[in-house]
């Protein structure tokens, strides 16, 4: 959350139609966005920006706007809202976190006693709803606007509404069952992007929904539903941003998505909806972070976690659970989300046939995509150790695995991953990643088949023209990077602080400029045919090839699995 600080010597109130400021001392800035006038939460006097919080880009999905599309927003409200009601959507989270959280305890504590807490509720009372978060709302469909006084107050002078100010838009991630717009300060980007830039940058960050109220799917949903509503969510809040981002003092073809795990993985859905059938995104750069999502394209997959959210409901149909109170839903959600298989968090992107007509990777070797953008990927180094589960300790359990987290794989295709791709041991080579025992086997091979192949095929599909990066700060777990993306000065949580201020340099500058750069900052350079990729790591920022340019990524990027 950002800091509530008020500096009246500052405080303007605008009327945004025509974008004329006046001063007042007492009053946070108004803007007018057609639909509602909306005033800033807060002024943050040391880093100079306004906070418009709980910006309203949706109207509720609820009642039979659940598991559909999201419809914008319509008629107009006069009354001021200055955003200081909280939302978040419903959260969920799976069991086996509680013991991913002995690789990874940072990344996962505050998620854990959220967890634990839901856990003894349900079993205790398994009637009643677990306590939560009171933000938690089924109308969760909003978003935050962080903006520069400077930005701002230039706003009311613009004629052309497209020369205003570059834009971060940032996707949250959490596996696609948790996660909320204002878990993280957006104090340090701002900060770093006036390191090279006068200018600076509007951050958006924008609730969807999750779980089984933004993923859930299947052929019969589908009869009367809309499939991964949760793409479709941001599909509006990116287009609202295009819609609206000028009263701010942006400039909407000057937008760029961020987003980290089910964040990237969104964004790369985002680049190939529709099979690229219906032109440009409503974005024009992408900085992709540990890209993930778990490959669900089978009916039969989609049916049985829709059939099995009914049963939890005791409903025969979706139209039956649109009639069911919020409270129901979201106890279905929680223990469903909790009982996930090892690694699974059971919700996600699936091919629906519509916004998804394939898998992302098939898309993009397909040439079906947005051709258009400019892109930065980063993947870390060990990605797969947090989804690992540590009772795979031989062949008999690694084929275990491997036909739950793949259901319709047919035998040659486990053969083939088995005794080719991945084999009980692989040595590494210089530039190479290799493992000796089991656990490394099967880290390995979700790394590349959930991950970081997915930056791979994006460096192909944009001709190796795109930025690339590795984080390779120890232990290099999926999710660290996010504390270096959002670094807001030295803490107790082990940054490395030059690392974490390179970073943010590195994705302002790309924002502003397209190319990411800094004063002081090794040279990054394009991907280029040799997979020429950025270094971080705890020491240094070296150029090293790109480790996964290997012909595991090419196989899995077919699809011969399913």
């Amino acid at each position: 959350m950002l800091p509530r600080a008020l500096d009246a010597t500052f405080a303007t109130i605008a009327l945004f139609s025509g974008l004329a400021l006046s001063q007042s001392p007492s009053a946070l800035p108004i803007v007018d966005l057609g639909y509602e006038l909306h005033q800033a939460s807060i002024f943050n006097s040391t880093g100079g920006f306004y906070n418009f919080s709980n910006i309203r880009y949706a109207q509720p999905p609820v009642g039979d706007l659940r598991f559909r599309a999201p419809v914008p927003p319509q008629g107009r409200n006069t009354t001021v809202n200055n955003g200081s009601v909280g939302r978040i959507c419903p959260q969920a989270n799976p069991a086996w976190e509680l013991i991913a959280a002995v690789f990874d305890p940072d990344h996962l504590e505050g998620k854990l006693f959220n967890l634990s807490a839901t856990e003894a509720s349900l079993a205790s009372e398994p009637d009643s709803l677990p306590s939560l978060d009171p933000r938690t709302t089924e109308d969760c469909l909003f978003l935050d606007v962080v903006v520069p006084q400077n930005i701002l107050k230039s706003a009311s002078n613009k004629t052309n509404l497209t020369s205003g100010a570059p834009v971060l838009v940032w996707i949250y991630g959490g596996g696609y069952t948790a996660g909320e717009k204002s878990e993280y300060s957006p104090a340090g980007l701002i900060k770093a992007s006036q390191v090279n830039s006068t200018e600076g940058i509007i951050f958006v960050s924008f609730n969807y929904r999750l779980g089984a109220f933004g993923w859930l799917s299947g052929p019969t949903l589908q009869s009367d539903g809309t499939a991964n509503a949760g793409l479709y969510d941001q599909r509006l809040a990116l287009q609202w941003v295009q819609d609206n981002i000028h009263t701010f003092g942006g400039d909407p073809n000057r937008v760029t998505v961020i987003g980290e795990s089910a964040g990237g993985g969104s964004i790369m859905h985002q680049i190939t909806s529709f099979g690229g059938l219906k032109g440009p995104v409503p974005f024009q750069q992408g900085v992709l972070q540990s890209p993930g999502f778990q490959n669900v394209a089978s009916n039969l997959q989609q049916e049985t976690t829709f059939d099995a959210f009914l049963s939890l409901l005791n409903v025969g149909t979706i139209e039956e659970a649109r009639q069911l109170p919020s409270s129901a839903l979201i106890k279905a959600n929680i223990i469903q989300v909790a009982n996930s298989s090892y690694g699974d968090y059971t919700f996600g992107p699936v091919v629906d046939g519509l916004f998804a007509p394939a898998i992302p990777g098939k898309l993009l070797l397909q040439d079906s995509y947005d051709h258009s953008l400019t892109l930065m990927l980063g993947h870390n180094a060990d990605e797969g150790l947090v989804f690992t589960n540590p009772v795979i300790a031989n062949d008999s359990t690694f084929n275990t695995y491997l036909l739950s987290a793949f259901p319709t794989i047919n035998p040659s295709a486990a053969n083939y991953i088995e005794d080719v791709l991945y084999p009980p041991s692989m040595p590494g080579t210089l530039g190479t990643t290799g493992y000796s025992d089991e656990t490394g086997r099967v880290v390995l091979s979700i790394s590349e088949s959930t991950f970081t192949c997915n930056t791979f095929y994006l460096d192909k599909a944009f001709g190796n023209e795109t930025y690339a990066y590795q984080f390779s700060v120890p232990p290099a777990l999926h999710g660290q990077d996010v504390a270096y993306t959002f670094f807001n000065g030295p803490s107790s949580s082990g940054v490395s602080d030059p690392i974490a201020v390179a970073l943010q340099e590195y994705i302002t500058s790309f924002a502003i400029n397209g190319k990411p750069s800094g004063p002081s900052l090794p040279m990054f350079p394009i991907y280029s045919n040799s997979t020429d990729i950025i270094d971080l790591n705890v020491i240094s920022i070296t150029e090293i090839m790109d480790p996964i340019a290997n012909d595991r990524c090419d196989w899995w990027q077919k699809e011969l699995y399913l």
